[in-house]
């Protein structure tokens, strides 16, 4: 008779914040980007402080989740978050500085708009500051640590959501790269439309060397 197979038990989301509180800090945001990789638009971070414990059903990484769950935990988060805020750096930034830079500019901008703010933040991945923009909230990186933080987990999908739908929105305005499609993703259909029409004024012109 087979064995049957153990579930694995359920991870721990608050395990990081607990150890920030044990050292003293009250207030503790996640924080996360979207959009490092795009050919186009810009990159977006979320930053999110939740009351200590609270349980959200479903909440997970955003690339686990569907476009349905995000969008329904994007209005949870919002409603239940004691703090919560969304900024980005845009095409003109990523191409001045860079892509890593960018992102750091975008994720302290974010936990810089929170009130109240954050006495310390958990900063998904292994980086923490580029050539031109660095976090300078004190702060702990955790890797895949939108899978080990509930904060970061709301961030992340805070991040996620408002790009993709600000890219809905540049695909109304430029209509012919199918960006509702990709969401300005290196697509075989994204590259074989820039060939087509050009780099559009949102496209990131660093990014499109092999063009």
């Amino acid at each position: 008779m087979a064995e049957r197979r153990r579930a694995e038990p359920p991870a721990d989301l608050w395990r990081e914040e607990r150890r920030c509180w044990a050292q003293g800090y009250a207030v503790v945001c996640g924080v996360d980007e979207a959009g490092a990789g795009p050919l186009a638009g810009a990159v977006y971070a979320g930053a999110v402080i939740l009351p200590r414990e609270l349980e959200i059903e479903g909440l997970d990484d955003s690339k686990k989740l569907s476009p349905r769950q995000r969008d329904r935990l994007y209005d949870v988060i919002r409603e239940r978050a004691a703090a919560w805020a969304v900024a980005w750096a845009d095409e003109r930034e990523i191409d001045t500085a860079d892509i890593l830079s960018a992102r750091m500019l975008a994720m302290q901008r974010a936990i810089d708009r929170l009130s109240p703010a954050a006495e310390f933040a958990l900063v998904d991945g292994n980086r923490d500051h580029g050539k031109h923009g660095a976090i300078v909230t004190p702060h702990r990186t955790l890797v895949k640590g939108d899978a080990r933080s509930a904060s970061i987990a709301a961030a992340s999908i805070l991040a996620k959501v408002s790009r993709d739908r600000y890219m809905e929105e540049m695909a109304r305005l430029y209509p012919e790269y199918e960006f509702e499609r990709h969401k300005g993703y290196p697509t075989r259909r994204h590259y074989a439309l820039l060939r087509q029409y050009g780099p559009c004024p949102i496209h990131r012109r660093t990014f499109l060397k092999k063009l």
